[in-house]
């Protein structure tokens, strides 16, 4: 005999990711920045929801690391050390790496350098504001990985993006340098198309060195 058991919990999962999505993107983008606490009351209100289903978003979001518990055990967006912020860049180093090195082995490498030129064009519109530049510039280096043909090497890149976008919102955006911009990107793809392993591998270190040095 049917029951409606399952549409109601279909029903409350799709609550909890509606709810998951927007304070993940609320924080991402910047609305929420480190620091800043989460109430449940608050956020349920906004969001029309009950506190239970914003309450486990809340707890998705901390095992993420976007969220953690602060003073007397109220959560509220992540704030990452200096420390924290070295570490992460020197694992999209490694990550990144790996991304430029398989792309020069593989046979399709000028079908790659063709993608990465198309979007150092999206990089180039200095007019656009913070927003779109920033996800200009995740896109590029999300696109390198996928060139890459290893689905876990996309997956561990995606699993950092959060924190990435963290780190970067932590900062004013009008006080950043030209770190997105084209001519920052430009050096990784001309060694990828010379299929220089060492020149790509020292430009992305060198890029992911800078970005750690203003993000933390």
């Amino acid at each position: 005999m049917a029951t409606t058991e399952p549409f109601a919990q279909l029903d409350r999962s799709t609550l909890r990711e509606r709810a998951l999505q927007t304070l993940r993107g609320a924080i991402t983008s910047g609305q929420y920045r480190p620091g800043d606490h989460l109430g449940e009351v608050e956020l349920a209100t906004r969001l029309g929801i009950s506190r239970g289903t914003v309450r486990e978003a809340l707890r998705h979001l901390q095992q993420e690391g976007l969220v953690e518990p602060g003073v007397r055990g109220r959560l509220q967006v992540y704030s990452m050390t200096a420390e924290e912020v070295r570490g992460l860049y020197q694992v999209r180093t490694a990550l990144e790496g790996l991304a430029v090195k398989t792309i020069i082995a593989s046979p399709r490498r000028a079908e790659a350098v063709a993608r990465l030129r198309e979007e150092l064009e999206r990089l180039a519109d200095e007019k656009a504001d913070f927003a779109d530049r920033l996800e200009s510039d995740l896109g590029f280096h999300l696109l390198m990985c996928q060139l890459a043909d290893n689905p876990m090497l996309v997956e561990s890149w995606r699993h950092l993006e959060g924190r990435i976008r963290v780190s970067i919102m932590s900062n004013k955006a009008d006080e950043l340098p030209e770190i997105m911009s084209r001519d920052q990107h430009a050096p990784i793809v001309d060694a990828i198309e010379r299929g220089d392993i060492e020149a790509a591998l020292g430009v992305v270190e060198s890029h992911m060195q800078a970005a750690a040095d203003v993000y933390a």
